[in-house]
């Protein structure tokens, strides 16, 4: 079988992967050839070996028996199966929920458990967990855990419901830029708009995403649809071969409208969704792939599972939260085809300048219980983007109005020694989004950076170091709430290893395990942290000028901790140990610390009872 250049590189690797990891994940993005991977793991290393695939639909079953089906010997399970597993086949092929009894037979058997889209592998859920489980406590020595996904994290903030507990290692296989290089993706083009009568600042997200109950209404009211359809009349005349495109809406309120303004342009369109027949379903998915059905408009069933390589325009009608909806499903637009160049995304949902374009997308094993709220920024990206006003990359909104009465809204990139004119609409008529949003009106990351580095030493050199050591009793004690969230900073850049790490997994493995500390030492001092709605950097930055909110003895006392760490290791050192110090004490501040803490790597209760067994 030929081998894009990645898969090779992987299965070049794979001896040394299994002798480092049991449960890994082999991350590369959609349309990078992940099934066909696997195959060819399974047949280089596990030819005539029990192996389990599973996955989390129907669809996706259907793709798997197709694609393994021609090398291996494959039964894929119903519902109603029973008996041993492995009976006259190699491969099974299940969902996690079904035919139970077979799945617990098979687990210990196998010599390698699959699980494509593993972002969806819940540690803490009812099928996923048994299965861990069984595999941890009756699997084979030697048999692996491995997943496949585009975008291994979870949208949970539940600590027992985190990837790490179910994988140790992600694989970085490929990454989108460069399979782009290669000619295995299309590169995206966004257009990009921010709908102003679209006001989501008023909805509960305490579920960690918009509501669709309340945010289908308003998107309906909005000219939010209207928007989009205005973009795609234009840009469908600028793709080749013709126009295939996939539209992601969040229910099906959105959907009906959004198809009958679609057939207003002599359009044919149709909806698909979850309760749409599974065989209906692939029907219609082979009429859009040929291009009888233009638009294929979704909710909820095209962001994982689908390949079209002739969709060439995704319309994005979903504000969400989630970068890991955002990524899927614009990566369902970027598969090449002959005569496609690219693959244009109409993103009328404000998700790329929350999240920024889904080539550039960070991931992460874990998450604190409130890390989405710094997505209700809309322009949460393009803020990231600006260091201080004459730096970095400056974004224009677009205010002109349009002939049919609509903003233009476009958003762009600022051109130096340009006119600067909106590419849409030519109007000069732009704003500059940083400014108007006030995103420099709270402290970055960046600027916090160097004024940690700058600050520290300098104050250290000119402290009297054996007064403020011995004042940390009465810092701690005397401390409100927002000094000991400074403090336990200062106390998380103690207590991290500035150690290289090769993973993300390996990262996180150290980061807990200094925060653990840092509760330990919390608990043993009756130091209880209050449930913060979100981590502020400023209490960082004003604890190093001792300013409004933390008074002189914590700020020294703070500073003198970690300015002996300054003495004793390198820059080098101190940036990892920061940058870890930073993440362990944003999961403080969000998460709380208690004597009722119960975290799968810090029981209070335990710990607390350890120490009474220790001898005095």
């Amino acid at each position: 079988m030929y081998l894009r250049n990645w898969q090779q590189k992987i299965i070049d690797d794979f001896p040394s992967i299994i002798s480092k990891y049991r449960r890994f994940i082999l991350k590369a993005p959609t349309g990078a050839g992940k099934t066909i991977l696997a195959s060819e793991i399974v047949e280089q290393f596990y030819k005539g070996k029990k192996i389990v695939v599973l996955c989390h639909r129907l669809v996706l079953l259907e793709q798997l028996e197709k694609a393994l089906g021609k090398k291996h010997n494959v039964r894929k399970l119903s519902v109603s199966d029973t008996g041993a597993a492995f009976q006259n086949y190699d491969i099974l092929l299940s969902t996690h929920m079904r035919a139970k009894d077979v799945l617990v037979d098979a687990v210990p058997k196998a010599d390698l458990i699959i699980v494509d889209e593993a972002h969806r592998v819940s540690p803490n859920g009812r099928g996923y967990k048994r299965i861990i489980d069984d595999f941890n406590q009756f699997g084979k020595e030697d048999a692996r855990f491995m997943g496949l996904t585009a975008s291994p994290e979870r949208r949970t903030g539940d600590q027992r419901d985190q990837l790490n507990l179910a994988f140790d290692a992600i694989i970085d296989c490929a990454n989108i830029e460069n399979l782009i290089e290669e000619g295995i993706l299309v590169r995206p083009i966004y257009r990009p708009h921010f709908v102003h009568d679209l006001d989501l600042s008023s909805l509960d997200i305490s579920s960690g995403d918009f509501p669709v109950a309340k945010l289908s209404p308003a998107i309906v009211k909005s000219s939010m649809i209207e928007h989009a359809l205005v973009c795609y009349a234009e840009e469908r005349e600028k793709v080749l071969p013709r126009p295939i495109s996939a539209w992601f809406c969040p229910d099906i309120s959105v959907a009906e409208a959004t198809l009958k303004r679609i057939r207003l342009l002599d359009i044919e369109a149709t909806i698909v969704t979850a309760k749409t027949p599974i065989n209906e379903r692939m029907k219609l998915l082979e009429l859009h792939e040929s291009g009888k059905i233009e638009a294929m408009v979704s909710v909820g069933v095209l962001a994982e599972g689908w390949d079209n390589p002739q969709c060439n325009i995704i319309v994005h009608l979903r504000p969400t939260l989630s970068k890991v909806l955002w990524g899927q499903s614009v990566g369902r637009g970027l598969r090449s085809a002959p005569g496609k160049e690219k693959c244009i995304i109409i993103d009328v949902s404000s998700n790329w300048s929350t999240f920024g374009p889904v080539e550039k997308l960070q991931w992460s094993l874990w998450s604190h219980r409130r890390s989405y709220i710094r997505f209700m920024n809309r322009f949460n990206w393009i803020g990231q983007q600006q260091d201080g006003e004459d730096k970095g990359d400056i974004y224009l909104l677009c205010e002109n109005q349009t002939k049919n009465k609509m903003r233009c809204s476009h958003m762009y990139k600022k051109i130096e020694n340009t006119d600067d004119t909106c590419p849409i609409c030519g109007s000069y008529a732009a704003i500059n989004i940083y400014k108007k949003q006030k995103l420099d009106s709270s402290l970055n990351e960046l600027e916090l950076h160097r004024l940690f580095f700058g600050r520290v030493q300098k104050v250290f050199d000119e402290m009297n170091l054996s007064i403020w050591i011995s004042l940390g009793g009465t810092a701690w004690k005397s401390a409100n709430d927002k000094e000991k969230i400074f403090l336990t900073f200062c106390k998380s850049f103690v207590e991290v290893s500035g150690e290289p790490t090769q993973s993300e997994s390996d990262y996180w493995d150290i980061a807990l395990m200094a925060e653990a500390s840092v509760r330990a030492f919390l608990v043993d001092n009756n130091i209880q942290l209050i449930k913060q709605d979100d981590f502020q950097l400023s209490l960082i930055a004003d604890g190093m000028f001792a300013g409004k909110e933390i008074r002189s003895m914590q700020a020294h006392y703070g500073i003198s901790l970690c300015g002996q760490i300054f003495q004793t290791q390198t820059l080098e050192e101190c940036e990892r140990k920061y940058q870890k110090a930073i993440k362990i004490t944003e999961r403080l501040a969000v998460m709380g610390c208690s004597v009722q803490d119960n975290l799968p790597y810090f029981n209070a209760a335990t710990h607390l009872a350890e120490q009474e067994q220790l001898p005095t």
